[in-house]
């Protein structure tokens, strides 16, 4: 790859932005809030916090979800989207990381990464 083209942090946090201003803005609208908890241009992974009415929303897990399809389509530089409403603290009800059978949320599946919580043997 050539560096001339590669995007700075900043670049790369301003387009995923405007990706969520732009392709949801009904998260503004509901009384919720998007916010980037965490870039990594190297690995291209990067981690948002959902917040306000998002919290708790029933439908947060699909809005989540579709943010990682898009967002993943959209940026190619985001192989990887990691999303939190902040419920349960990522032990409890829900609200982090929704998965549905077949579905490509941008990351490796043969992975060893895996956010879920380890067996205990």
């Amino acid at each position: 790859m050539s560096t001339e083209s590669a995007k700075t942090e900043d670049d790369l946090r301003e387009e995923v932005t405007n990706f969520l201003r732009r392709n949801f803005p009904q998260i503004q609208m509901h009384g919720g809030s998007a916010a980037i908890t965490n870039l990594d241009v190297e690995s291209g992974s990067v981690s948002l916090q959902l917040g306000g009415a998002c919290s708790g929303c029933g439908i947060s897990p699909m809005t989540i979800q579709a943010i990682k399809t898009r967002m993943t389509k959209e940026i190619p530089e985001i192989t990887q989207v990691h999303a939190d409403t902040g419920m349960g603290g990522g032990g409890g009800m829900g609200g982090t990381s929704p998965s549905f059978p077949g579905e490509s949320r941008g990351g490796d599946l043969d992975s060893d990464d895996d956010e879920g919580p380890k067996a205990p043997f």
